[in-house]
C-alpha cells in the first residue's frame, strides 16, 4: 500500500480541485480522503496530485527520423509510400528503431505520460518491433497497425482480409493513413473486421484543406464524412473541417485526437478546439510524428491553450485542456485510467504546485524537474 499525503488533488471527470490523500493498494486507487493513510507514505504537500497522462496520437518509429524535411511540403514529408520519412524508415535498421523509439518512450515517462496510441506503420513486422522495444520500459502503449497492401486500390477482397486478420492477431487495432491513400471500401473492411475483434479503428482526417478539396473532387463528400460512414471510432487531426463536417462528427459521437503542435510544424492550421468542444465533440490530445515534435505533452497542452485563445480571442479554460490528455481520452477510449478516482488504475503524477492555480501551474510552468513521481498501475516508476 501507498499513501500520497497532504496534496492538492485533481479529482474526479471533472478535476476538482481537493485537499485529500490518495491511498493506493493493489495497483488501484481505493480512497480519496483526508483520513486515508495506510503503508508506504509520501509527502506531497505543496504538490498537485493529476492524472498522468494519455499521448492519443504518435507516430514512435519516426524517432529515428527528428527534425527531417523541414520546409518541405506535407506531402513530401509524410505521404505514403514514398514521402521522407517512409524512406528512412525503410532504410533503418530494425535494432536501431528499437533503440530510438525506447529512448522516446522513456521522454514521454518523464513528461508525466504512462500511456501512448502508436500508429506504426511496417506491418507485422513493425508491430512486432514496437513491442520489443516496449519490452523493458514500464509504460501502456495502444498499438494500431497498417498494411501496405492497403494501399494498393486493386487488392482483391480475400487479399485484404488476410491482411487485416493478421494485423489483428498482434495488435490493438488498424490505423491507415488516410482516406486519399485508401479506397472507401479498404476502409469499410477494415472497420468491420475490427469492429467484431473488438479492438480500435482510426484515421486520420481533413489535415489539411487539399486533401478534403481532393475528397470533394473524387468522391462528392469530405473525408470527414466518408470516415464517419465507414464507422472508425477514433479520427485525427479535423483541422481543415469543411461543410457542416463538426457538427457530423458530433452527431455520430465519434472522439478527434488534436494535434495542433504538429499542425503548426507543417503550416497546415490551427484545429477548430473551440468550436469542436462547443458542439460537444470528445477531443483528446496527441503529440503526433517525433519527426517534428518531442512526445511531450507538457508542451502539447501549453501550446493548444495558448493557440485556441489566440485563434478564436476568446478565453477557454485550461481545466478543459488537461481533461483532453487526462479523462477525455481515458473514457474515449475505454480505460480505466486518465481520472483520480475510486476503482481506477493509479496512473499518476505528483508535480510541484508553482502557481495558486493549479491547472495553470501545470499547463504553463512544469518542466521535467518539476515532476516529482510518475505512478503507473500503482508502481512508482520515476
Amino acid at each position: 500500500m501507498i499513501t500520497i499525503r497532504d496534496a492538492t488533488v485533481l479529482y474526479g471527470d471533472n478535476l476538482k480541485e481537493i485537499k485529500a490523500n490518495i491511498l493506493i493498494s493493489d495497483g488501484e486507487i481505493v480512497e480519496v480522503s483526508p483520513q486515508a493513510s495506510k503503508g508506504k507514505i509520501i509527502d506531497a504537500r505543496r504538490c498537485i496530485i493529476a492524472p498522468a497522462f494519455i499521448n492519443s496520437h504518435v507516430h514512435l518509429g519516426d524517432s529515428v527520423a527528428m527534425d527531417q524535411g523541414d520546409g518541405k511540403s506535407i506531402e513530401e514529408i509524410v505521404k505514403p509510400p514514398e514521402g521522407i520519412k517512409h524512406r528512412i524508415l525503410a532504410e533503418t535498421h530494425y535494432s536501431t528503431l528499437i533503440n530510438f523509439m525506447k529512448s522516446s518512450m522513456w521522454e514521454m515517462l518523464k513528461t508525466g505520460t504512462t500511456t501512448f496510441i502508436d500508429f506504426r506503420e511496417g506491418g507485422n513486422e513493425g508491430i512486432n518491433i514496437i513491442n520489443e522495444a516496449s519490452e523493458e520500459v514500464p509504460i501502456r502503449n495502444i498499438v494500431l497497425g497498417r498494411h501496405e497492401s492497403f494501399l494498393d486500390p486493386h487488392i482483391n477482397q480475400r487479399e485484404l482480409m488476410k491482411r487485416i486478420l493478421e494485423l489483428l492477431e498482434s495488435c490493438d487495432g488498424i490505423a491507415p493513413s488516410g482516406l486519399g491513400e485508401i479506397t472507401d471500401e479498404t476502409a469499410t473492411a477494415i472497420v468491420q473486421k475490427t469492429r467484431e475483434s473488438g479492438k480500435l479503428s482510426a484515421i486520420h482526417v481533413a489535415e489539411y484543406e487539399q486533401v478534403q478539396l481532393d475528397s470533394l473532387n473524387t468522391k462528392g463528400k469530405t473525408e470527414v464524412q466518408r470516415a464517419i460512414d465507414a464507422g472508425f471510432n477514433l479520427l485525427i487531426h479535423l483541422t481543415s473541417p469543411l461543410k457542416d463536417d463538426i457538427k457530423q462528427v458530433a452527431k455520430s459521437g465519434t472522439p478527434v485526437v488534436c494535434c495542433p503542435r504538429s499542425n503548426g510544424s507543417l503550416a497546415v492550421g490551427i484545429p477548430p478546439i473551440k468550436k469542436m468542444f462547443e458542439e460537444g465533440i470528445q477531443i483528446l490530445l496527441g503529440t503526433d510524428n517525433i519527426m517534428f515534435n518531442s512526445p511531450n505533452m507538457l508542451r502539447e497542452m501549453e501550446y493548444t491553450l495558448k493557440i485556441t485563445r489566440a485563434y478564436y480571442k476568446e478565453y477557454f479554460p485550461p481545466e478543459e485542456i488537461i481533461k483532453m490528455a487526462t479523462v477525455t481520452a481515458g473514457n474515449a477510449l475505454n480505460l480505466n485510467t486518465g481520472s483520480i478516482m475510486e476503482g481506477k488504475l493509479a496512473d499518476l503524477i505528483i508535480v510541484d504546485q508553482i502557481s495558486g492555480n493549479p491547472y495553470l501551474s501545470i499547463i504553463n510552468r512544469t518542466e521535467p524537474s518539476n515532476i516529482k513521481h510518475v505512478i503507473s498501475d500503482g508502481q512508482i516508476i520515476l
